[in-house]
């Protein structure tokens, strides 16, 4: 992403409040031109009240929010160079496709050549030319989610604000779109802040994720950045599944810590921001842990536990182990092979992983 284009939609110290409630605590965003970028919460962290506020629907209590240098606190919204998408598409019953699309070129008196040229381009980008003159109850919920963002771009917006973009269509029919609506937006080159509680839906859109709660932002960064290097025990365990055991430092090298916890001894192979006797975390993904029926020849990072039950997804077998001292930990095994060997409820197991798998936190 170009420097130059870092601070392209800024948000400095935004907050707001209902009464003595605050529902967005002092947040600061830099967004690129064309990125697209993720809030990423649980219902209730304030999300969806920060997108309100970029839009102009709420006012701000406090800080500021300039676009392409342009401040935009006070300006209502149908005066702001953006555009947004609602989860329920808000589409016009009434009018076709090609009138939903054309519906805000109309209303800003664009000349009619240049509205269908504008239409007609958009029916291209998202492949419903030939459902154009279909009313949006003869469409699927995949092509009505199209339809409401080609409606979005055709104003050629600086800014698309998503709210909970996919969170209409069923599971299957969502991670079919995800890809589709990435490519489309990218294709376009417009800047995007979407909000949704879906973490596979960020991690599959975004280029970067702000991880929100309590109104405030507890971790910003590649969708990479947040599942391999959690910034605490919220984030590691809001994205995806994870595995926190708690301990203490019992050696503490520039190169490596090792940590002593109920029913293992952790070797991490590096140095962490630490001393030797406090307590962290360690967290460990259940992809990065394998299991044996032999106990391993290392002192480190291994675990004797049984499993407590196994649950069969097709490619991958869930398994919860229970340790020595009561924790139950999930370990993933990907299905390599059609019939390979795998444990049974009850069986004896070793959970054993690397020294680069774990992250230890102390938050």
């Amino acid at each position: 992403m170009a420097h130059e284009n870092a601070g392209f939609l800024r948000i400095k110290d935004v907050t707001k409040k209902f009464g003595p409630y605050t529902a967005v605590d002092n947040v600061s965003l830099d967004i690129a031109k064309g990125e697209i970028f993720a809030l990423l919460g649980s219902s209730g962290c304030g999300k969806t009240t920060l997108l309100r506020m970029l839009a102009g629907f709420e006012t701000l209590s406090a800080g500021s929010i300039t676009l392409n240098g342009v401040e935009l606190g006070g300006m209502p919204p149908y005066q702001r160079p953006l555009n947004m998408m609602f989860q329920s598409y808000a589409l016009f019953p009434h009018l076709t496709v090609w009138d939903n699309i054309a519906f805000g070129l109309r209303r800003d008196g664009l000349p009619r050549d240049q509205v269908a040229e504008r239409v007609d381009a958009m029916l291209r980008l998202v492949q419903l030319g030939k459902f154009a003159k279909r009313k949006p109850h003869q469409l699927s919920g995949g092509q009505q989610q199209r339809v409401a963002l080609a409606r979005s771009l055709a104003k050629q917006p600086q800014l698309l604000l998503l709210d909970e973009p996919l969170g209409a269509l069923d599971k299957k029919l969502r991670e079919q779109t995800q890809i589709e609506l990435a490519n489309i937006i990218r294709q376009v080159g417009v800047t995007c802040v979407m909000v949704t509680h879906d973490q596979e839906e960020a991690m599959t859109l975004a280029s970067r994720i702000a991880v929100m709660s309590e109104g405030r932002l507890l971790q910003v960064g590649a969708p990479e950045e947040i599942y391999e290097t959690p910034s605490s025990r919220f984030v590691a365990d809001f994205i995806g599944n994870v595995n926190l055991m708690q301990g203490t430092v019992a050696v503490d090298e520039t190169d490596h810590v090792i940590i002593d916890c109920a029913d293992c001894r952790h070797y991490v192979g590096h140095g962490i921001t630490g001393t030797q006797g406090m307590a962290v975390w360690v967290a460990v993904r259940p992809e990065k842990i394998q299991l044996s029926a032999q106990a391993p020849v290392d002192d480190f990072n291994y675990a004797y536990g049984r499993v407590e039950s196994m649950s069969y997804f097709g490619s991958v077998t869930l398994y919860r182990i229970k340790l020595g001292s009561g924790q139950v930990i999930a370990v993933s095994q990907a299905n390599h092979e059609r019939y390979a060997e795998q444990f049974s409820q009850g069986d004896a197991v070793w959970a054993n992983w690397s020294t680069t798998t774990q992250v230890v936190l102390t938050q």
